[in-house]
């Protein structure tokens, strides 16, 4: 039956056949497939028995390849073969044993990142792959729209209630469109739920728009004006991006209480939401406090994957920033030259009907109107730098806080890992001792404890890894949805540019033709 298997037939192969590596080939890539799908591979027995005596990752490279060319390629092999090697078995065996090495304080174990055969628990009506592979392909037929703000109540008990409408074919939902009723707490509290259920293994969470005490008490207390209307419009348009960024994502989109917020006509009311509550001040304590761990804890990154993803983020995070404030003082400036521009309307229509000249009175009136729709367009051009490049910029600086976020529950996650290690370690040391005090009485309830701290690094590391293959995951997601978002706002934004310089233009030529017809 061994002579069958296919990857032995690698150490017949000719020196020849490894010219193809000059074009970048790799030539085990096909052995080492077998290898992993075959039911026959973990069987050490089909290996020479010199080999597994020396080495138990695999046959040793320097027997199957004699020059230094090969024994560098053969060790890629045997390194993807060591992950079902008989030495690592006892690492994924479901049953606590003895077999794990002993851990001393001093050392801390590197974690493997690349182990196939943990895998998530499938917990979701559809495979997650299923739904990844139609966010890809941007096929999730799901439309949702926030509309309709609505103040309900009075005085300082008010709160603004906005329609929620979904559209979509997708079979989880009961209707094909519905809409429903919810208040800025309930998006609260649903980000409240699924941060607590999917950030600590590893999912990136799209963040609810920030809280505005001062926004919100203008809408309670009934002052009618510009801004007030316009604090309203931010948080309708964030709100609905918020939705839109969170039923993208495959997992989120499963889940149930993102369901029962589109689809429920009434919800649990959320609480612990308010800035102000005592909850609202245990939250800063937490967030204080989870700065001072981040200082103290100290992780010996193996992975230098993460490393660079965390500094990039960071440069990334700064930029943004920088940008995000420009973009802002650019609004700001597109505000006050519309109020000036409307100034010189007015100014431009007074001086034209002083005018005693009747062709030069003409033309100031003509001019005063240019002047007014010149206005108008700098208010629209101002309302697409905050709503179609600004907001972009704020969203994405609070998904990479999220982003951040997961990156600090990685490091907690290792930090159990290794605080489990070394609690094993002194339970081990405490077994020693009482064997050599010769108490058999309390000798049992040692072991007992071993038995359950192995267990307990066993489950350390298989978090551990399984958080690190999940925030890989999310993070090629949120590149691709980045750059598809930039990508779709610029063109938008220079379309919008191109517009109002077009209509700008139209607006001069007509008015041109007025002025040579002074005399």
């Amino acid at each position: 039956m061994a002579a069958k298997r296919e990857f032995p037939l690698l150490v017949g192969v000719r020196s020849a056949d490894f010219r193809i590596l000059e074009d970048g080939k790799n030539v085990f890539a096909s052995p080492v497939s077998a290898l992993e799908s075959s039911p026959s591979s973990l069987e050490p027995a089909s290996l020479p028995a010199e080999d597994l005596s020396t080495n138990s990752n695999g046959p040793k490279p320097a027997e199957v390849m004699p020059d230094d060319d090969r024994e560098d390629l053969f060790a890629e092999a045997t390194e993807e073969v060591s992950l079902d090697s008989p030495e690592r078995d006892p690492v994924l065996s479901p049953e606590p044993i003895s077999a794990i090495t002993p851990v001393t304080p001093t050392t801390l174990v590197v974690p493997r990142m690349e182990l196939k055969s943990v895998t998530a628990p499938v917990i979701f009506d559809r495979s997650r792959e299923e739904i990844e592979e139609e966010a890809n392909g941007d096929l999730l037929d799901i439309e949702i729209n926030v509309s309709d703000p609505e103040k309900v109540g009075d005085g300082m008990n008010a709160y603004m209630a906005y329609r929620v409408t979904t559209k979509t074919s997708l079979s989880m939902f009961h209707k094909n469109e519905f809409s429903v009723k919810r208040r800025f707490s309930d998006f609260l509290g649903l980000h409240s739920k699924l941060a607590m259920k999917y950030m600590h293994v590893g999912y990136i969470v799209p963040p609810t728009p920030e809280k505005s005490i001062v926004g919100m008490t203008k809408v309670k207390v009934g002052k009618e004006d510009s801004s007030s209307a316009e604090f309203v419009e931010k948080r309708r348009a964030a709100l609905e991006r918020y939705l839109q960024r969170t039923v993208k994502h495959p997992t989120l989109l499963q889940d149930s209480y993102l369901r029962q917020f589109l689809e429920s006509s009434e919800l649990p009311r959320a609480v612990n939401t308010q800035a102000l509550s005592g909850a609202g001040i245990l939250r800063m304590v937490n967030k204080a406090a989870d700065a001072v761990n981040k200082m103290t804890i100290k992780m010996n990154e193996s992975d230098t994957w993460f490393e660079e993803k965390h500094q990039q983020f960071e440069n990334l995070d700064q930029q943004l920033r920088k940008l995000h404030a420009s973009v802002e003082a650019l609004v700001c400036h597109r505000k006050e030259l519309s109020a000036n521009t409307a100034a010189f309307a007015k100014s431009a229509a007074m001086l034209g009907n002083s005018e005693d000249h009747t062709a030069l009175s003409r033309a100031l009136s003509q001019l005063a109107e240019v002047e007014e729709k010149m206005d108008q367009l700098h208010q629209e051009q101002a309302f697409a730098d905050f709503y179609v490049f600004s907001e972009l910029l704020g969203d994405y600086i609070r998904l990479i806080a999220a982003l951040k976020s997961v990156f600090d529950h990685r490091m907690k996650c290792w930090q159990k890992w290794q605080d489990a290690q070394v609690t094993l370690q002194k339970k081990r040391e405490a077994e020693a001792k009482l064997q050599l005090a010769n108490r058999p009485d309390k000798l049992q309830q040692a072991k007992d404890d071993i038995k359950e701290w192995e267990t307990k690094v066993q489950q350390g590391e298989k978090d551990f890894e399984q958080i690190s293959k999940t925030i890989r995951e999310e993070v090629q997601r949120f590149e691709r949805e980045r750059v598809k978002d930039f990508k779709t706002v610029i063109i938008k934004y220079l379309e919008s540019l191109m517009q109002t310089q077009q209509q700008l233009i139209k607006y001069w030529e007509a008015f041109l033709p007025e002025a040579k017809s002074i005399a």
